[in-house]
Formats: structure tokens, sequence, C-alpha cells
């Protein structure tokens, strides 16, 4: 009696500083949200602890804000933010976040660290004035090699920064067969390079994703060797821009599943998806659009898309994976209405 009375209270606590779909079924689920091309990602923990990594475009008559709100909200079922990442200074990543903190609270913020000036945004001091508003100009800095737990009941869950401001974490692990073929591009003097790359483990289960990293610094993490080691889950860096998505970094990470958060016309090059079709161990790859200038039969399958028309025409569908409370199994589904697909986490030994 005094254990069942004991795990009430804790329910009670819990529930008063969060609210989840998730929460009570002891799930890490994964919701990648449609904004037309641009990125924004929440994951919510065993626990009820939120990370929202990015927050698409601002205005568009809000579009992308109410489309984060929906699933923040409606979906997950959250009444605040613990957690809010930008992974780089590009507009299509960090473009609501001050006006997310407007409409629902966000308790903490992180980025790579905010730079002087940015080259290639010319209104970038304009526009990070809000961003620094809505922080209080407290948001806290991520680097290459930090670690964080998150606390669970049960199956450990945490996250390690392997990238950012174009360092990386040291190259460890077993030796990187496709090093070799690696085949260096021009130097990209873009915050592209800079972003923020997150590995995340859950039990057996481990998530990858690496904002718009492009290609020089994907090779510069897995060459030699191969730190990040083999996952579950890739989320498609870039877009599925084929100047990102190197060869020698996905082929190593060799995903099970794959999700690339694409517009109509933004990402889901030819490059990148063959790419990803020429991955060993692929089972399923998923597109929150279709590229509609490119071929069908280069694209996933269109049960795996959520999202099939324009821009003007889009339901905003988003893709949801949620893994089982010991992290051995996982499901990934499109839009509230789609088919869960299942998938077995891969053991230890095929790390």
């Amino acid at each position: 009696m005094l254990r069942v009375f004991a795990a009430f209270l804790m329910v009670l606590v819990i529930g008063a500083s969060s609210v989840s779909a998730g929460q009570g079924d002891g799930r890490f689920d994964l919701y990648f949200i449609d904004v037309e091309g641009g990125a924004s990602t929440l994951l919510v923990t065993p626990g009820g602890e939120s990370v929202l990594i990015d927050s698409g475009y601002p205005g568009y008559q809000n579009r992308d804000l109410d489309r984060i709100l929906h699933v923040v909200r409606q979906v997950a079922r959250l009444d605040h933010i613990d957690h809010a990442v930008v992974s780089h200074w590009h507009l299509d990543h960090y473009g609501n976040h001050a006006v997310l903190a407007a409409n629902i609270p966000i308790r903490n913020f992180w980025d790579r660290g905010i730079p002087d000036d940015l080259q290639e945004d010319k209104q970038f001091l304009e526009r990070i004035t809000a961003y620094r508003a809505a922080t209080q100009n407290a948001s806290k800095r991520l680097k290459a090699g930090d670690e964080f737990t998150f606390p669970t009941a049960g199956t450990p869950l945490t996250v390690k920064v392997m990238t950012g401001s174009r360092e990386v974490v040291p190259n460890s692990g077993e030796p990187n067969p496709f090093a070799a073929a690696n085949q260096p591009q021009a130097d990209d003097p873009s915050d592209n390079a800079a972003s923020l790359s997150t590995l995340w483990t859950f039990g057996d289960f481990r998530f990858f994703t690496c904002g718009d990293l492009t290609w020089n610094v994907e090779a510069q993490l897995v060459t030699p060797r191969n730190p990040v080691g083999k996952v579950d889950l890739f989320m498609v860096t870039h877009h599925g821009l084929d100047v990102s998505n190197n060869p020698t970094l996905v082929h190593a990470i060799d995903p099970v599943v794959t999700v690339m958060c694409n517009g109509p016309t933004k990402g889901g090059g030819e490059q990148t998806l063959k790419t990803i079709a020429g991955v060993k161990s692929l089972k399923a790859a998923f597109q929150l659009h279709r590229n509609i200038k490119l071929a069908e039969d280069l694209q996933a399958k269109p049960s795996r898309i959520a999202n099939t028309e324009p821009t003007v025409n889009c339901a905003g569908r988003w893709i949801k994976a949620s893994v089982a409370p010991d992290g051995k199994s996982y499901t990934v589904q499109v839009g509230e209405d789609g088919p869960k697909e299942s998938f077995e986490t891969r053991g230890p030994a095929d790390k």
C-alpha cells in the first residue's frame, strides 16, 4: 500500500509540472513537424520533459507557428516547453523561438552561442534582438562533447552533442570503412557548417540529428573512426539537400529508419535520396513532403510521405516515432490516422 501511495504521489507531482500524451506509458516520443522545408522536432521524454529543436519559418500567416503549437498542445498535450534548442542561426530554424515564447512558457533556451554577426543574413542583428529578448539574454551554450541525462523511471535516456560551431567530438570508435571513399567539397563558410548535432540514446535505441551540417564537417566527424556508431533512426540532414548527407557519414551510421524534413521544392535532393536508398540496414524511409520536382520512383513509398501537395494545399501532417519503454522497439506513423509501422531496435552488438 505504501508503494502504491508513493507511486500515486509521484504521478501527481510530475503531472503538476508537465502534461503530455506519452507520459505514464514510459515511451520516448519524437514528432517531426511539417514547417515546409524548415525544421522543427519535438521530443517528449518518458518523464514528460519536452525538447523542441528548431522552430521553422516566421510569418506566412503564422503557418509554422500554428503547426508547432498544435503538435505541442493538442497532440503531445503539453502546457509548456522545457527546452527550446536552436541548431544554427538560419531563419528557417530559429524563426519562431521568440513568438513561441509569447504563446507558451519556455523554461530553457539552448544554442551554439550567438555570433556577433552573420555574413549570409544582412538582417541577423535585427532578427536576433527578438531572440535575445525572449531568452532574456540567458540562453545556454552547447558545444561538442556536452552530455546530459534525463530523469526516467526505468530505461536511461541521454543526449550527447557531437558537433557544434564547426567543432567535433574526438575521433574515437570503430574504423569507418567508408572513410577512404570521402570526396571533399569546397569549404562551407555558412552557419550550416556550425550546426549542432545530437545523438539521443534510450536504452538500445539511438537517434541522430544534425541540423544543416554540411559535407566536410560530416566527414570530419566520422573520419577515420566513427564516434557516432550505428543508429536506429536518422533525421536526414539539411532537409535532404545534396550539399549535406555525405555518404561517408550516412553509410557509416547505417540507419534502419530515416525521416526527411523537406518541403515540396526544398530538399529531398536526388543524390541524397540515392545515398539513403543505398544504406545497408535501411528498412524504411519517410518524408514530410513529396519533392514535386523529382520522379516518384526516387522517393519514399507514398504511404511514408506525409504531405504530397504543393505548399498552398498542404495539410501540414507530421510524422511521429515512438519508442517502447524498454528501448527495444519503436513505431513510426504518418499523421494521426496513419498506420503504425513497427521496428525492432538493433542490439548493442549491432551498434
